[in-house]
């Protein structure tokens, strides 16, 4: 075999290993979107079955949401209230603490003290959350209750909210301190030759520059909140309650559908259609956050 011939044999394999690797990489992107797009339809399809009993103006406007009792009403109001406020207290308390260790890790921490406290930090999303569940119940709850609340009920959105926080404040710190660390060192070089100091460089400079990877890291810790289940199961309990009060007791989406998809309700009921109904909700306010999130993010763009 000559010599051009040896170079067009290695170029075509060449060729034909950078095709396979290409289309193994746009199957895994099209499995993406299949299965997004497959839960969606799921979602969609078995809700229409609910709302071919249930008007839907009855699910939007209706307080009530108990299809479970004898004169079953199918509000999702409360369900999605409940929703709301666990993930506004569980983010309340996330963001800041997150970020504030993002900062730390990035821009003042040793190396040493970084390979620490990064790994310690991540093993929080490890906890199984029926642990957190339990931590809620029976040491946050009895906590607040000696503290600052002595009224508190022993199952409150606030109590399981905190702990959600905790929960989701290693996926904001770590994705937050990554995006940072990304950050090229000529921002930081030419900020301390301005005078800069390391706190008004990491707020001024470092921070907004890495205002992507931040805003990913929060729709995520965000996302994360939405769909915990386990901790609001245990923590919150589970009677929905149309209310705006984070120290009563509530259920969320996620803990109805738990509590539903248990087995008690038989399949092709109109319960039993309600988790669809109730899963599709849960989709739309999600996508909502979303979108909210990345118009936030594309403003914060423009300004920086």
């Amino acid at each position: 075999m000559t010599m051009d011939a040896t170079r067009d044999f290695t170029q075509r394999r060449l060729r034909l290993g950078e095709r396979a690797i290409e289309a193994a990489l746009f199957l895994a992107a099209a499995a993406a979107i299949f299965i997004t797009v497959a839960i969606a339809w799921t979602l969609i399809t078995e809700s229409l079955h609910f709302f071919d009993t249930v008007p839907l103006s009855k699910f939007l406007t209706d307080t009530v949401w108990s299809p479970l009792f004898e004169n079953p009403r199918y509000g999702i109001a409360p369900l999605l209230c409940g929703t709301l406020l666990t993930t506004l207290v569980g983010l309340a308390l996330a963001v800041p603490v997150g970020l504030m260790v993002a900062i730390y890790l990035s821009e003042f921490a040793s190396p040493r003290a970084r390979e620490t406290i990064k790994p310690v930090l991540e093993l929080l999303a490890a906890v199984p959350t029926v642990i957190y569940g339990y931590f809620a119940l029976t040491v946050v709850t009895p906590f607040l209750r000696a503290t600052i609340l002595p009224d508190l009920p022993t199952f409150n959105m606030l109590s399981a909210g905190l702990v959600i926080g905790v929960l989701i404040i290693p996926y904001i710190a770590s994705l937050s301190e990554d995006a940072m660390r990304a950050v090229p060192n000529a921002l930081r070089e030419g900020s301390f030759a301005m005078g800069g100091t390391r706190l008004e460089t990491a707020v001024n400079v470092a921070f907004p520059a890495a205002i992507s990877g931040i805003a990913g890291a929060l729709i995520l810790g965000m996302s994360r909140a939405v769909g915990e289940t386990m901790i609001v199961a245990i923590a919150g309990g589970q009677q929905p309650n149309f209310t705006i009060d984070p120290t009563e007791s509530a259920a969320t989406v996620t803990a109805y559908i738990a509590q539903v998809a248990i087995g008690d309700v038989a399949a092709g009921t109109i319960e039993y259609y309600s988790i669809f109904a109730a899963g599709f909700a849960l989709l739309l306010m999600t996508l909502a956050f979303n979108l909210l999130a990345f118009w936030l993010q594309r403003r914060f763009r423009e300004e920086y």
